[in-house]
C-alpha cells in the first residue's frame, strides 16, 4: 500500500508537466472552447465556480495551484476507502 501512495505522490507532482506547462508549450486549448468561438458562443458566468476553478488555486502560480488541486482531488477520493479501511481495522 505504502508503494501506491508513493506513486500517487510523484503523479501529482509532475501533473502539471503535462496539465500546465506542456498545454502552454503546444498551445492546448479545450476542444470545447475552440468549437464554441468557431460557432460565435460566448461563455455565461457560471452559478458556481467550484471549489478549484480550472484546477488552480487564487493567489498560487498555476503549477503550484494544480497540484494542490490535484492533491485535494486525491484526497476526496481515497476518504471512502480510508474511513471504510480503519473501520475495517477497528473491528478486529
Amino acid at each position: 500500500m505504502r508503494k501506491s501512495y508513493i506513486a500517487i505522490i510523484i503523479l501529482v507532482l509532475i501533473s502539471p508537466l503535462f496539465g500546465v506547462i506542456g498545454a502552454n508549450i503546444v498551445g492546448y486549448r479545450e476542444p470545447l472552447d475552440l468549437a464554441a468561438e468557431i460557432i460565435g458562443i460566448e461563455e455565461s458566468e457560471p452559478l458556481w465556480r467550484g471549489i478549484l476553478p480550472d484546477y488552480t488555486v487564487p493567489g498560487l502560480p498555476d503549477e503550484l495551484g494544480y497540484i494542490v488541486a490535484g492533491f485535494v482531488g486525491v484526497f476526496i477520493l481515497l476518504l471512502p476507502a480510508l474511513i471504510k479501511r480503519g473501520k475495517v481495522e477497528g473491528n478486529r
